[in-house]
């Protein structure tokens, strides 16, 4: 049985952009969970073009197969991570992505070069670039 992954707003958006990576997230597809933040994430992006919100929707939620809530939770997972990755300049939707990661103990896949940089036990991050 294939193994669910986290995805980042970034590695969705080369998939989408058939950007450096793409064909890693295509591999991944079935498997892809993401945080509501980084979907919110990706649809700024795209609605930021000439894309209707329900073109977007249409563009984006076939490739996710399931959205985490941003809940009490995970809100603050991602809060503790600040200290953490303070360094680095980590966003907040950077931040609760790798939460999600470390909340569901699956490996995170990601565009940001940065993160592997990134001191953080048991947390598997993966570059697709």
């Amino acid at each position: 049985m294939s193994t669910n992954v986290i995805l980042d707003s970034s590695a969705l958006l080369a998939l989408l952009k058939n950007e450096p990576g793409a064909d890693i997230v295509e591999s991944l597809l079935g498997k892809i969970i993401m945080s509501s933040i980084n979907l919110s994430e990706v649809a700024t992006v795209l609605l930021n073009s000439e894309m209707t919100l329900q073109e977007c929707q249409d563009t984006v939620l076939p490739f996710i197969s399931a959205i985490v809530p941003y809940d009490e939770e995970f809100a603050l997972l991602t809060a503790d991570l600040r200290k953490k990755t303070k360094s680095y300049g980590l966003s907040l939707g950077d931040r609760a992505c790798i939460a999600l990661g470390q909340k569901l103990q699956l490996p995170i896949y990601t565009a940001d070069k940065i993160w592997k940089e990134l001191q953080l036990d048991n947390i598997d991050i993966r570059l697709i670039r």
